[in-house]
């Protein structure tokens, strides 16, 4: 059963918008057939009052789903989650279908409705967008963030991988939708 944390920024979360909230995203626990027991935490922001930015993350033992999304209309926003965190679960179910097919327990199982897995192709054209196109080899060299986002920055990419020359982690910086810059920090 899903459980949830609705945060509003900029914006007072009333019993009508969380109603709302949890009456759409519940509707993706049909997927989950052993019962999703997550916490969807669910983050909503205005812009001046004429944009909102909606973001979901629902971490799950094999998986975390996380969509955001801007909109105009709060309510349209939400719906626009929920239809893609129904496509990432169709995906994933995809891809673990596809490499899993004979092995049983897999701890999250989904129970997709029939004629949704009989779509026109559509899980054909999903799968296609898990194939890897081209490989990369590469020397993680200890650096600090900031070296990292400038080598980012060089290269022309969107994230790059590094060394953390303090503690010899392996770590990632990205440029962010805004423009700014995020870092993950990995864990043993």
């Amino acid at each position: 059963m899903l459980q949830f944390n609705i945060r509003g920024e900029n914006i007072e979360v009333t019993p009508a918008i969380r109603d709302h909230i949890e009456k759409k995203i519940e509707k993706i626990e049909r997927y989950f057939t052993d019962g999703a027991n997550a916490t969807a935490m669910v983050n909503l922001k205005t812009y001046n009052h004429n944009q909102t930015k909606v973001e979901v993350t629902i971490p799950m033992k094999n998986l975390t789903l996380r969509a955001e999304e801007r909109h105009a209309d709060l309510y349209a926003a939400i719906d626009l989650i929920v239809a893609k965190l129904e496509r990432q679960i169709r995906k994933y179910k995809t891809k673990v279908n596809r490499k899993f097919r004979d092995r049983e327990g897999m701890g999250l199982a989904f129970a997709i409705a029939e004629s949704e897995a009989q779509n026109n192709g559509a899980a054909d054209s999903e799968e296609e967008d898990l194939r890897i196109v081209r490989t990369k080899q590469f020397d993680l060299k200890p650096m600090d963030e900031e070296e990292a986002v400038l080598q980012m920055n060089m290269l022309g990419h969107n994230f790059f991988v590094f060394t953390d020359a303090e503690s010899n982690g392996t770590n990632i910086v990205y440029k962010r939708k805004d423009g700014s810059y995020g870092l993950i920090e990995t864990t043993s």
